[in-house]
């Protein structure tokens, strides 16, 4: 028979190896650095230029970056924020090379979420990340599962509860509470209103301390921040039913998205959502604040099956929360809503052919809903998942160009369509949302 000390001893011999694979996996300091891109990479697969143009405009303006030049003076090879600078002062054909962004509005927030396990969406998250990185924009990440695997990815391993979204959920139990407790009442408001007390083992943390920043952590990506997840928030769905059982009245799905509220509206651009393979506390507090939903699926029967069940247990948890609290933006008399919401095939090979019947009956299931171009299965993107990094952080010269090409492609499609829908999705949001 096994209990609980049974896991606990499984758990510290996996810790004892875990400093060794993460040795194996990051630099020797245990810390992820970012790799530099060469001139081809920046000129032909981000800015999307011809490279002797992009070489003639370096020679003409020793102002610009010059980035590092290989030994046998064959490359220049330049640092994400080398890349950015270029970004900002090159002009092509008297066009930018800066992203698209509507103008006075807040970060477009997405959620990628299914709850069969292995459908893709971390790696979805982390590629679409990192494409939006490379492509000008900045990001934050919530990661919303216990598993880590983002955070992991991106470097962040040793991570408290406190500054995951347990403890935004528990800050703002806190904050809300006050302020209930605080609002006008009696003779001057004319009604009398409950007082909520809460616990000491909640009251009493100094999480309603914290401050805004103090959740997001920086990347090895300059543009990319995170709110990391570690192991020990999985108890956050115990600690979610408790906590709405103190404060009734506490809007506890809209807790994610009044954090989000309170960042300076230009802080991001992009709010990527990594939610768990389940429907749950933590993952319906990311669909409330989400604008749209992402929905990745692997193309086999069983997980058309498994994502067939996802939308319809989460539209009947949606269907039984309308005119539950005060929800945040996207409420309607139905409830929330989403500027768009896309399904999209994972670790799709063209050549298998269930696969292709698969895809087909994707589309016609949900039609204009699903993403054209899915994410194939290739040997690079096995590797890099391997290694807890995107195919953007792999040096093509660890492999044969053309493979890790073909892996790079894959990702770059599916997020030039991930793009447009973003970009369409946030001209129909409202300004003051």
């Amino acid at each position: 028979m096994l209990d609980y000390r049974d896991l606990q001893a499984m758990r510290d011999s996996s810790l004892k190896l875990q400093g060794w694979i993460r040795r194996q996996t990051f630099s020797p300091g245990n810390e992820k650095v970012l790799r530099r891109f060469s001139s081809w990479e920046v000129s032909e697969l981000i800015f999307r230029v011809n490279q002797n143009t992009f070489r003639g405009r370096l020679v003409a303006d020793p102002t610009l970056p010059s980035g590092e030049v290989e030994q046998d003076g064959r490359q220049r090879w330049f640092s994400l924020e080398e890349v950015n600078e270029l970004r900002r002062k090159l002009k092509i054909n008297r066009q930018t090379l800066m992203p698209p962004r509507p103008s006075g509005k807040r970060a477009i927030r997405v959620a990628v979420s299914n709850f069969k396990g292995g459908a893709g969406k971390s790696t979805t998250a982390l590629h679409l990340a990192h494409a939006a990185a490379l492509d000008g924009y900045r990001v934050l990440c919530v990661d919303f599962d216990p598993q880590a695997t983002l955070s992991h990815s991106m470097g962040l391993s040793d991570v408290s509860e406190e500054h995951t979204v347990w403890g935004i959920l528990a800050r703002d139990l806190i904050r809300e509470t006050e302020r209930m407790n605080s609002a006008t009442q009696g003779a001057e408001s004319g009604r009398k209103m409950p007082h909520r007390k809460l616990p000491s083992s909640i009251a009493d943390t100094g999480l309603g301390d914290l401050r805004q920043s103090d959740f997001i952590k920086p990347t090895c990506w300059s543009t990319i921040d995170l709110v990391p997840s570690c192991a020990n928030a999985a108890f956050v769905e115990f600690a979610s039913a408790q906590y709405r059982h103190m404060n009734p009245d506490w809007s506890f799905f809209a807790a994610v998205s009044r954090w989000l509220d309170a960042l300076p509206r230009d802080a991001y651009d992009l709010v990527i959502f990594d939610c768990p393979p389940a429907i749950g506390y933590q993952s319906m507090n990311a669909v409330f604040a989400a604008d749209v939903l992402y929905i990745p699926s692997g193309p086999g029967y069983w997980e058309y099956d498994s994502t067939t069940s996802f939308i319809g247990q989460l539209s009947e948890a949606l269907e039984d929360l309308v005119g539950f609290g005060d929800f945040p933006t996207g409420k309607s008399d139905f409830g929330k809503t989403f500027l768009d919401v896309r399904f999209l095939l994972t670790r799709y090979e063209p050549g298998n052919d269930l696969h292709r019947a698969m895809k087909d009956a994707f589309g016609k299931v949900f039609g204009d809903r699903m993403a054209q171009n899915p994410i194939e299965h290739t040997r690079a993107v096995e590797q890099s998942g391997r290694f807890l990094s995107s195919v953007y952080e792999i040096d093509y010269r660890d492999m044969t160009r053309e493979t890790w090409r073909r892996a790079r492609s894959t990702f770059d499609t599916a997020y030039g369509e991930f793009r447009e829908t973003i970009l369409t999705a946030w001209d129909k949001m409202e300004d003051e949302a």
